[in-house]
């Protein structure tokens, strides 16, 4: 029963790790990534559609990215949709695609992006202590029923904050990356 609760936590932190992986490709980091349009849905006969499923995306330059819509006849509502997006880029198109120039970070937009970075990462720490306090609240009950022993929950209470001291290290080590990715010129 306590071996399930460590894998079920361990699933649960790994998906924490996933969003925040996700959410860290969703920030702009002065190149162009086709992950920063992964939100950006276009409404496709009457339907909010995912736009990376309406169209190739793909980066030609490093601050450039190239949507080929599989259908030509949407570019105007594709290029709607990105300017409605919080982006703050104006598409251009050439009747068959749309290009998205990216401009340069300046300074202090780089230190905004990378205040956000630290929220992001503060946010997935703070979802893995809740996942801490929920797995070890879990194995008291289970102590108080007297399913395990007091060894074994103070065991396996060891094993839990182990497994929460390495992803919240691997969430100090993605924003890191991130943040250093951002402040690059």
């Amino acid at each position: 029963m306590e071996n399930n609760i460590q894998d079920f936590l361990k699933i649960k932190m790994e998906k924490t790790i996933q969003v925040l992986k996700d959410d860290l490709h969703s920030i702009r980091a002065g190149r162009a990534n086709p992950a920063l349009l992964d939100h950006i849905t276009v409404e496709y006969y009457e339907v909010d559609t995912p736009l990376k499923q309406l169209a190739n995306i793909s980066v030609p330059e490093p601050r450039m990215l190239l949507i080929q819509p599989y259908d030509p006849t949407i570019i105007k509502l594709i290029e709607k949709a990105i300017l409605v997006s919080d982006l703050g880029i104006n598409p251009s198109n050439d009747g068959k695609s749309i290009r998205l120039g990216l401009p340069i970070l300046t300074e202090d937009r780089r230190k905004e992006l990378a205040k956000l970075v630290k929220k992001v990462g503060e946010n997935s720490k703070i979802a893995l202590r809740n996942e801490r306090r929920d797995a070890n609240d879990k194995l008291k009950k289970q102590e108080k029923a007297n399913e395990i022993t007091e060894d074994t929950l103070k065991s396996i209470e060891n094993g839990v904050q182990k497994m929460t001291d390495k992803y919240v290290a691997i969430i100090d080590d993605l924003v890191k990356q991130k943040e250093s990715e951002i402040m690059e010129l």
